[in-house]
């Protein structure tokens, strides 16, 4: 198939034993269709095809004993090579990553530090892991989506290409839309209404219909800062401390 992307799009290589998963919720909506425009490019490596021997083995019980399965250093490296060519040596440009719940946790910040670059390739593992030795060796950066397990990177992998794509130029269409959003300030989002103006005996705040639009941005700005002291004690910490504000002010209002 041709590739359709622009000149300098943004692209992602994915190592995976399941390519048919992509491009998966990512060919659906926005991203989809900035896809299909070429704002962004999605290719898949299958790591299968760089297995051992006559199966294609990619895998082998761990050193030292224990359950599961690792990917060998030997397939997972030939694949990274792979995927590694025509890219830039400077990972600031073009991240590789390995999708793991050891890694540093996934934030807002990364994914727009890695929307601003040329790409990124995504290593999705498998059964109990990656060999050591190659995440060492091709200086693999680990990146967690959360604090919990998944039976593979495939679906992280999607969410963390989404979060990074949404903030390319051109792909949302409104971009002050990801201005707004929950983690762009440092805060969670100030909650949103829309038509019918009351529903079920519940009614938009009088302030939104207000047309004072100084008005408004200050109360988005409290409904913020409420929610995300109720909800995130980490952040508002680290809100109040970019703000040069005392850690233990009382902001509930």
């Amino acid at each position: 198939m041709a590739d359709m992307s622009v000149v300098g799009a943004w692209r992602a290589r994915i190592v995976t034993l399941f390519p048919d998963a992509f491009p998966g919720t990512l060919g659906l909506s926005l991203t989809g269709k900035a896809l299909d425009q070429g704002l962004w490019a999605l290719e898949t490596i299958d790591l299968r095809t760089f297995g051992q021997g006559r199966h294609r083995n990619v895998d082998d019980t761990p050193a030292g004993g224990g359950a599961g399965l690792v990917l060998r250093p030997d397939v997972v490296a030939a694949a990274l090579e792979k995927a590694a060519e025509g890219t830039p040596q400077d990972r600031r440009q073009w991240p590789v990553v390995y999708l793991s719940p050891r890694g540093k946790p996934f934030t807002q910040a990364m994914a727009r530090s890695w929307a601003q670059g040329q790409g990124i390739t995504l290593l999705c593992g498998r059964f109990e892991g990656v060999d050591e030795r190659v995440l060492q060796h091709c200086g693999v950066e680990e990146v967690s989506l959360g604090d919990f397990v998944l039976t593979g990177g495939e679906i992280a992998a999607q969410a963390l290409i989404d979060a990074t794509v949404r903030l390319i130029p051109r792909v949302l269409g409104n971009h002050l839309s990801t201005e707004e959003e929950s983690f762009s300030g440092g805060l969670l989002e100030f909650p949103q209404y829309t038509k019918p103006a009351d529903w079920n005996g519940l009614a938009i705040p009088d302030i939104l219909l207000s047309g004072n639009h100084g008005k408004i941005a200050i109360w988005r700005r409290e409904m913020a800062e409420r929610l995300t002291k109720e909800r995130r004690p980490d952040l508002w910490r680290a809100y109040l401390a970019q703000q040069g504000r005392d850690p233990d002010e009382d902001q509930e209002r």
